[in-house]
């Protein structure tokens, strides 16, 4: 049966049990719940796993730390001596937390990576060359995870991690073993929905996080369009894990679609960046409340059952805090003012990834030939609140001169206002950000095309132009904007 539901993650890591000093205190432990309480967050989804060890003390698998002490780096010792903290005081770390979910009305998961063995004797990850779930042993080891999670523990489901490959662990079998091996996996699903489901007590509700793509999935053994066929998933989150940065667009309709047929959950995932970040120690920008409103807008456009979010700018504020309290109705981001931008394929095209439109090189002048750039929106852009509505397109290698056409959806924007600044402050010469005003020519709700090409380039001005970001800024105002006559 669908639900709406606003799902917050915590992967027990890198702001939760990497952070805390020795001995854990109560209020720390009770920190992961306490700093999305009380917003429109209902579910708390807790990443219980990493694919080296289990954030809990588990009867069947191996705890977190057990086979690396003594510890080399500050967090790992954390995690082991936080857990042991609370284990020396009588306390099950795990259910800790899920007492003070319940406490605070939010239903609790435990999420479980797939593709990781925890502290399972013999190779049989495929990152380690191994056969993954060709394995039965492996498929074992899994299952008395997940059947030990839904029996021991008064949570309201388990989460099976399928997306976290390939970055987060390896994926589940050898590419030369998908064909057969792909309903291998789909019975494992089907088993594993049968133990969470048909457990003593309350039944409890199966979810999974599986990519965006039909494509995707297939390519290595998640036959997730038979998973939906049959029912054998209570909710979906298609994501990618090696992409965190934030997508107004993700390609989810056909999942939108095959989970709805069979009154299933889709939430979608709102990933925490807004651009990655190639140094290592340095932050990555989190997206603006804007930013989110227009991802989360989208998303509500396009049906789903509600919103997944998660690495939020930590320690959560205000500002955040708020963004949750959006997330939840779909009415209240409809209004408010948005940015919405185009994520960024990755650079090496042989990468995990779903398509992506930018960059887009122009490699020479033609008059002939038009470039598209697909984007959606959410809003209705003749709703007379609507105070501003503007386009701004970041080229590489641009100079006034060069003669470029412009359209959306087979409209030309030459009688638009155009003003230009420079792409970037640390380095003003190598782009330019255009922004046109859109008054005559705007886009619609939903689906549109951007339409441009490079006519003309100056003399003695050769090489190619590069559309690096297509951004659409909606704001909206109190009053009805118009004539006063």
């Amino acid at each position: 049966m669908r639900r709406k539901r606003t799902i917050y993650f915590n992967d027990a890591r890198h702001y939760y049990l990497f952070v805390f000093e020795p001995p854990m205190r109560l209020e720390d432990a009770w920190v992961a719940i306490d700093e999305v309480a009380g917003t429109a967050v209902d579910t708390f989804s807790y990443g219980v796993s990493r694919g080296d060890g289990l954030f809990y003390p588990s009867n069947v698998g191996m705890r977190f730390g057990a086979d690396i002490q003594p510890f080399d780096i500050v967090p790992y010792w954390r995690v082991w001596e936080n857990m042991q903290s609370l284990i020396d005081r009588g306390l099950d770390p795990l259910q800790v937390l899920i007492d003070r979910a319940h406490d605070k009305g939010l239903d609790f998961f435990a999420s479980l990576r797939m593709g990781g063995f925890d502290g399972f004797e013999g190779d049989y990850e495929v990152a380690k060359g191994g056969r993954g779930y060709a394995h039965e042993e492996a498929r074992e080891y899994q299952f008395s995870i997940i059947e030990e999670l839904a029996t021991r523990y008064p949570i309201e489901g388990v989460e099976l991690d399928f997306a976290a490959a390939p970055s987060g662990n390896g994926f589940y079998l050898r590419e030369e073993d998908v064909e057969q091996y792909a309903p291998v996996i789909t019975d494992f699903v089907r088993r594993a929905a049968a133990a969470v489901r048909q457990r003593p007590g309350t039944a409890g509700e199966v979810g999974a996080r599986v990519y965006p793509t039909l494509e995707m999935n297939r390519k290595v053994g998640l036959e997730v369009d038979v998973w939906l066929e049959e029912g054998l998933v209570d909710y979906v989150v298609p994501m990618l894990y090696s992409c965190f940065i934030l997508d107004a667009d993700m390609p989810i309709d056909w999942i939108v679609e095959a989970a709805h047929a069979k009154d299933i959950s889709v939430y979608s995932m709102l990933q925490p960046y807004y651009r990655e970040q190639a140094e290592p120690h340095f932050d990555r920008p989190h997206p603006t409340p804007q930013m989110m409103r227009a991802a989360a807008a989208n998303a509500w456009d396009r049906g789903v059952d509600g919103l997944y979010t998660w690495f939020m700018s930590w320690p959560l504020g205000d500002g955040e805090r708020s963004t949750l309290t959006e997330l939840g109705d779909a009415e209240l981001v409809r209004e408010k003012d948005k940015h919405y931008f185009l994520r960024w394929r990755k650079e090496d095209d042989k990468e995990f990834d779903y398509p992506a439109y930018l960059p887009l090189e122009i490699s020479a002048p033609d008059a002939q030939k038009r470039y598209e750039i697909p984007f959606a929106i959410a809003d209705d852009t003749q709703n007379p609140r609507l105070r501003n509505l503007r386009l701004r397109l970041g080229i590489v290698n641009l100079v006034m001169a060069d003669k470029l056409e412009i359209l959306l959806n087979g409209e030309s924007l030459s009688s638009e206002i155009c003003k230009r600044t420079y792409l970037r402050s640390m380095d003003p010469y190598t782009g330019q950000w255009l922004e046109f005003d859109l008054q005559e020519v705007r886009p619609q709700k939903g689906r549109n095309m951007l339409e441009i090409c490079l006519k003309e380039r100056p003399l003695r001005m050769g090489g190619s132009i590069t559309v690096k970001d297509v951004e659409i800024v909606v704001t909206y105002d109190t009053y009805p904007v118009g004539r006063t006559d």
